[in-house]
Parts: C-alpha cells; structure tokens; sequence
C-alpha cells in the first residue's frame, strides 16, 4: 500500500496507461457528499464521480443489498432468465413511456446499443437503407469508435483514432435549417442530449427540441435521446425528456442507475424493440444480478424520496445564490444554466485558476470547456453545501481579484 500522494501518483505512473489528466486528489474513502484524503482531508463532493453517485458515497443501504444478493447470485450471463432483471425492468419502465428495455454496462455501450437498434429497425423491420445518426455539436456520447464518432467535438477526443466510422453528420447546436438540411433518404435518425453536459451545460431550448420532433415525425426517422447524465431525477424529473413533453423512440440510461456499479440501459417503444432479436446484439455481463439488485434498490430510494423534486429547488436556490455572487464580483461570472442538479456557473475566462482555487479549499467540482464549472452533486446534498460551496467560490473570486 502506498501512504503518501506522490507514492500513489509514481505507482501508477510505474502501472497505468496514461489516459487520465488526474486531479491532484487521491481519495482513500467517501461517505454521502463528502470525500476524503490519504491524510483524512474532508472535501465536499459536488462531482459524485461525474454524475454518478447520485445517492451519494458508500450507502449502508445499498452495500446490504449488494452483499444479499452477491450470496445468492452474481452472474450466471444471459443465457438464463433471471428475476432481478425483470424487477429492474418494472421500475425504470413505470417511469416512462418505454415499452422495452436492454441492460448493459455503461453509458458508452447503452449509446452504442441505441444506434444498433435504430439501424438494424430501418434495415430489417422498415425494409430501409437508413443508417446515418444526425447528432449536434459539442454532444459527448461516448468513446467506443461509434460513439466517439457521434460524439460533436474535436480535438485530442478523436486524434489518431482515424478512419473512424462512417454513418454520422453533425450539425451546429440550435441550427434547425442545418438540421434540416442535413436529413437525406439515408438518415436513421436524430440523437441528442437534453442538456449538454460535456459540452458546457447547454439545455436544448424547447422552441429547438420541438422543431427536432416535427423533423423526425415529417421525414419518419427515430429520435433518440442520450440521457446517460441527465436521467435519473438529476434534472428535476425522472428523464430530462420529461421537462419537453416528448416520447423519445430510444433513449438511454448509465451513470446514477447503480450508483458507482457498472450499469447502463437502452430504453425504447415496443415498436423499436422490434429491431432486436436474438443474437442480434448481447452483453456477457449486463444486468447481472447484483447491479441489478442494486439498480433497483436505487430506484425505489429515488422515488420514495422524490429526489426529481428536491433537485428541482436545489437548483432554483443555487441560481439565486450565483446571481449574488455576480453582483458582488461583476465581470467574474457570466451567469448560471443548466436543469435542476446538473448546474453550469459559466465564467467570464479561462476558469482553471477558479476550479484549482475551489479544490484548494476542499471542494470537488468539474471544469469543461474551460469557463464552465459543472456542478452535478449527490441529489442528497443540502442548501447548506449549496451554501458552502458558494462561500468557497466567492473566497477564490475574491483572492483573485485582491
């Protein structure tokens, strides 16, 4: 075992591929929003593993769950029927519209899913030659190759990765005539995030979102949504699609559904399921019997508590509080965006100095596009830690302007 920071980082250096650019943290345990150090430093946690521990760290609830059934059974593969599946399956399909669902392991694979299922429909169920996936600029979907390709962004994301795979078109984000322009006798189908996470906290505008579904209903293609961060009441309603009064013909599911394991889920209409048969697509691992369990055991907590709720006001009480912060630093912060917990405080330059003052004085949060500070915490956060990490980013302000 290593006892000290630099050990860690020159043991891992001695391991690890080098595909992470690490925070200067190393974590040795968490307990619900909170984080702590090798030497017992207490951070509060406004990342919960990028959107993922949404229950917050290391539940007595869940790890009985976990251990319960893991005396049971931990994985026999699909080969085999089994019930936490199905029990699963009857609670995240009660809170939508979906007829079907596929389990997985992550957010990568769910989108991957979720572009297999709506070529192979309009191949094979359709009769069509349609496999072109239309997604918008600065998405994140994934780093698997076809995820990677529909991802909109640029840069070290997709260098050396070349010839990446064939079958997408992006288009700018809120450009409708470009979007329209795009669509050919070749598009499968239209898939977007309802807020742009990676991207910047971008939610879509409903004017926007509403002229996507007229497109897709006028050129009779699918529209898929990537809720793999913003499902799971993180936004304020169970599906971020929820906030539009829209029904998605495929949608996915990944990072809160089992709260630090690895789970992920393609959700669709009875329709689109069609598109699948068997051994048209598998997973030797997904919805194993623990994940499930576990996923499950979320769900319910989810529900019971009314988290969508809660993130809902928690939002509306950290946007007030970053409107104080602007009249009090003018020209630090250009304004808040974002749905309910999935929180983006927009900078007026480059923020990394604001994001390593922030961790300076133990608080945990994400930076992306430069200038965006990304706040997705444990839905079971209060406004006490809002109110603290406001009082840590109006210190750093202050620093910086003194």
């Amino acid at each position: 075992m290593s006892n000290t920071f630099e050990a860690i980082k020159e043991r891992e250096s001695n391991l690890l591929c080098h595909t992470y650019g690490r925070y200067p943290l190393a974590v040795s345990r968490a307990k619900g929003n909170k984080l702590y150090d090798l030497d017992g430093n207490e951070y509060l946690d406004f990342l919960a593993g990028i959107a993922v521990c949404s229950l917050g760290h290391s539940r007595d609830d869940l790890a009985d769950v976990m251990a319960e059934q893991a005396r049971k059974l931990v994985h026999v593969s699909n080969l085999f029927y089994q019930e936490p599946q199905l029990d699963l399956a009857e609670k995240l399909l009660s809170t939508c519209a979906a007829g079907k669902v596929f389990f997985c392991n992550s957010g990568a694979e769910a989108n991957e899913g979720a572009i297999k299922l709506a070529r192979r429909y309009m191949h094979l169920v359709r009769g069509e030659e349609r496999h072109e996936i239309i997604t918008l600029e600065k998405s994140f979907h994934g780093r698997t190759l076809s995820t990677l390709t529909a991802t909109g962004q640029t840069g070290p994301i997709k260098d050396g990765f070349n010839p990446l795979p064939e079958g997408f078109v992006t288009v700018p984000f809120g450009n409708v005539n470009a979007l329209r322009g795009a669509i050919n006798a070749h598009t499968a189908a239209i898939m977007i995030e309802m807020v742009q996470g990676e991207g910047g906290v971008r939610p879509l505008p409903t004017d926007y979102v509403n002229d996507i579904v007229a497109l897709c209903k006028e050129n009779d293609i699918l529209l898929i949504v990537d809720e793999v961060q913003t499902g799971l009441c993180r936004t304020g309603r169970v599906w971020a699609h929820q906030h539009y009064n829209i029904v998605p013909d495929i949608f996915t599911s990944a990072k809160a559904l089992a709260n630090g394991l690895p789970m992920g889920a393609v959700l669709c209409s009875d329709e689109t399921a069609k598109g699948f048969a068997p051994g048209s697509h598998a997973t030797t691992f997904g919805g194993g019997a623990v994940v499930s369990a576990v996923a499950a055991k979320v769900l319910d907590i989810m529900l019971e508590q009314k988290l969508a709720d809660r993130a809902l006001d928690l939002g509306e009480f950290a946007r007030r509080a970053v409107v104080e912060l602007m009249e009090k630093h003018p020209g630090r912060i250009v304004g808040s965006r974002g749905l309910g917990l999935l929180f983006g405080i927009e900078l007026a330059g480059n923020g990394q100095d604001i994001w390593k003052g922030l961790l300076a004085r133990k608080v945990v949060c994400n930076l992306t596009q430069g200038t965006i500070l990304r706040l997705v915490p444990p839905l079971t956060i209060g406004e006490d830690d809002i109110t603290a990490f406001m009082d840590a980013l109006d210190d750093v302000l202050g620093s910086l302007e003194g």
